[in-house]
């Protein structure tokens, strides 16, 4: 399983690169597994200012649709459009083209509470 040391991660099976002030979000190489064969991403917040761990958007699979989670408080500023006619991205690249959404950052305190990739192993090892 794949699981970059230079990104962060949530509880909630997010991913996080930080970016100055940017974070970009997506779902781990674990939760596209689990979630099985992805056939739509929904995100409705473009443009909103989302707190944290409020939900942003759902993930729709074949057997199961999933709530995604805001892993920092910000500014939903772009949703990455491939995702509408190939939401099979999520699965097959979650870390790089199946990215979802990208935030700016209203409150980089946030960052120190999210998982680096040790803590996310052990939180998945369970």
């Amino acid at each position: 399983m794949n699981i970059p040391a230079d990104l962060k991660y949530t509880k909630d099976h997010e991913w996080i690169k930080i970016d100055g002030t940017t974070a970009t979000v997506g779902i781990t190489d674990f939760a596209q597994g689990e979630l099985g064969d992805i056939v739509y991403v929904d995100v409705d917040t473009l443009d909103d200012n989302v707190d944290k761990d409020e939900v942003f958007g759902s993930v729709e699979a074949v057997k199961t649709v999933s709530d995604l989670f805001m892993p920092l408080s910000g500014e939903v500023v772009e949703f990455n459009e491939q995702l509408e006619d190939e939401p099979e991205l999520v699965n097959k690249d979650p870390y790089g083209d199946g990215w979802m959404i990208k935030i700016a950052i209203s409150d980089e305190s946030e960052i120190e509470g999210l998982l680096d990739a040790e803590a996310y192993k052990e939180l998945i090892a369970g």
